[in-house]
């Protein structure tokens, strides 16, 4: 099939990109290079299955496609905060545009929506039905907001034009090719830990996340992706085993082997206590669910910082 990925130059779109060659598709890479960087997808450049544009989601696109996954948005607060009104614009107007671009050429379309729209949740494990509690005009807004308009416009597609949709909301995820300097707390921890700098944990070190590895997180999007027309979503992707932060600091000081030092500093705004998905109706519905450790894939992280910071 011809598949187009936007934001397909970042870290989860590369590795889509990756699965998508590889069974055998034509693959459109649509990325305006806000967080995404050609470096991601070099070993594609020569591939004539693989072709790459350079175009911003927020003005509509002509092409002739059968999938589209539409990954587009910065998505640490590093990067989204710093054009916050762009960020909503990308969820928003990029969400309009490809929804358009479907309903014209009839393809199925996927939203890689995120955990965000649960905000700092009152339910946990967070399961699809919980409709979250976010503060509507903080900080982290135009990301969790702006994902969670993105969620109405493609039932609302769905409802009205009877457009084939998949929502995904995504968790915590990690691997090779996160960019260093996104602020995310595993690329945080590992290159500090690589730099023998402090380990810099914010609050008390008792918040928790559930990380999950980047080939699992693929392998549910590819899955959702060609699941039946009926199932549309949204449905949660990410690892169930809840960490803490400290015990994800004390993990990567041991597996990288350096002497940093745990230093803790004030919670930033809106960040949420508790965060760990539900994934039953994955199971059920996909029959998916993540296979890689947290230590193995930590290893596999380490080793791809190592690379880049040696550059």
């Amino acid at each position: 099939m011809r598949v187009l990925v936007t934001g397909g130059a970042g870290f989860l779109g590369s590795h889509l990109c990756d699965r998508l060659i590889a069974e055998g598709h034509d693959v459109l890479c649509v990325d305006n290079y806000y967080t995404g960087t050609k470096d991601n997808i070099a070993g594609l450049l020569g591939n004539h299955h693989f072709e790459l544009m350079r175009h911003d989601v927020t003005f509509p696109l002509y092409v002739e496609v059968d999938r589209i996954y539409n990954l587009a948005c910065p998505a640490s607060p590093i990067h989204y905060q710093r054009d916050p009104v762009q960020t909503t614009k990308t969820s928003v107007h990029g969400a309009i545009n490809m929804l358009g671009l479907a309903k014209r050429v009839r393809a199925r379309i996927l939203q890689a929506s995120t955990s965000e729209v649960y905000g700092d949740p009152e339910v946990h494990p967070q399961v699809e039905e919980y409709w979250g509690k976010v503060n509507p005009i903080g900080i982290r807004s135009c990301y969790d907001e702006g994902k969670r308009a993105a969620e109405t416009l493609f039932f609302d597609y769905w409802r009205q034009h009877d457009l084939e949709i998949k929502v995904m909301r995504i968790f915590n995820t990690y691997g090779p090719r996160m960019d260093p300097d996104d602020g995310r707390v595993v690329s945080n921890f590992i290159v500090q830990a690589l730099r023998g700098e402090p380990i810099t944990i914010y609050g008390d070190g008792q918040q928790t996340r559930s990380f999950c590895y980047v080939d699992d997180l693929i392998e549910g999007m590819w899955r959702l992706m060609e699941s039946p027309p009926e199932f549309t979503g949204p449905v949660n992707v990410g690892n169930p085993t809840e960490n803490t932060m400290l015990e994800l600091a004390e993990a990567v000081i041991r597996l990288v082997g350096g002497t940093s030092k745990i230093e803790y500093r004030p919670l930033p705004s809106d960040d949420p206590r508790q965060r760990r998905p539900d994934i039953s109706m994955a199971r059920k519905e996909l029959d998916w669910e993540p296979s890689v450790a947290l230590e193995d894939g930590l290893r596999e992280t380490i080793d791809y910082f190592r690379h880049r910071l040696a550059r």
